[in-house]
């Protein structure tokens, strides 16, 4: 679930950082372009520059001059950590007492699950 209401570098980077815990991107992969990812999202390349330079500083994303961007070696899993509690921090707590509210077990989830 993505959040319109967010600044859409932080969109971009959510599309990428589900690229490379999807598999679609791996550790030492190239990335697309600034510029073709900008054209494939249509979006302006100074955003997708920004949502880059975000995984840059968390050292997610490695820059070979000349060369392009790549995954880093080890990304992957440190993106899955953090993906992890951002969603047990942030996005299960509301989730949790959604559930509680209304009556959801999860053997209602499982059932769910098994339809």
């Amino acid at each position: 679930m993505h959040d319109d209401s967010r600044p859409v570098y932080l969109r971009l980077r959510d599309i990428i950082a589900s690229s490379i815990l999807d598999g679609t991107y791996g550790d030492g992969d190239m990335l697309p372009s600034v510029r073709a990812f900008a054209a494939q999202q249509g979006a302006n390349p100074l955003t997708v520059a920004k949502a880059y330079q975000s995984f840059q500083d968390e050292d997610l994303i490695a820059v070979r001059r000349g060369v392009g961007m790549f995954v880093a070696e080890g990304a992957s899993r440190r993106l899955r950590t953090m993906e992890k509690k951002r969603f047990l921090t942030q996005i299960w707590p509301p989730v949790a007492d959604q559930m509680r509210r209304v009556g959801v077990t999860l053997s209602d989830l499982a059932e769910t699950e098994e339809a």
